[in-house]
This record gives structure tokens, sequence and C-alpha cells, in this order.
């Protein structure tokens, strides 16, 4: 969201320029688009990491999971049997 929100008020940024300046030239909304790539780029990478870290917890999660079930298995087993 942050990288969203920065890519918003980049746009932003340059539309305002445009707006109030008499003669639109593009270094003059240069630094509202640079502003809205590089917070966009800032977003995905966080956004990236993010997920590869959700995945890596989710597949520990798995693990610690069947091995529980694992052993409730062989308890169950033993009590009965």
């Amino acid at each position: 969201m942050l990288g969203f929100l920065g890519t918003v008020t980049g746009m932003i940024l340059s539309f305002y320029q445009m707006a109030t300046a008499e003669n639109v030239t593009p270094s003059l909304l240069a630094g509202g688009i640079y502003q809205a790539l590089l917070t966009t780029a800032f977003g995905l990478v966080v956004g990236i990491f993010a997920y590869i870290g959700y995945n890596v917890l989710v597949a520990n999660v798995e693990k610690v999971v069947f091995k529980m079930e694992r052993t409730w298995t062989c308890c169950k087993n033993q009590v009965i049997n």
C-alpha cells in the first residue's frame, strides 16, 4: 500500500504542477513522476520480500502440523493396541 500511496501522491504532484504552471516542460513533471516510480518500485520490493517470507512461514507451519499429526497417529495406535 505504501508504493501505491507514493504513486498516487507523485501523480497528484505532477498534475498540480502542470495545472499551476504557465509553461509546462518535461523537467517540471519529472519530479512527481520520479516520486511515483520510486515509491512504486519500493512497494514492489517490500511486497516481494513479504510474499517470500509468507511462503517460508506457511511451509514451516505445514511441517509442524505434519509432525503433530504423525505423533498423534502413533500415540493413538499405541493406546488402541
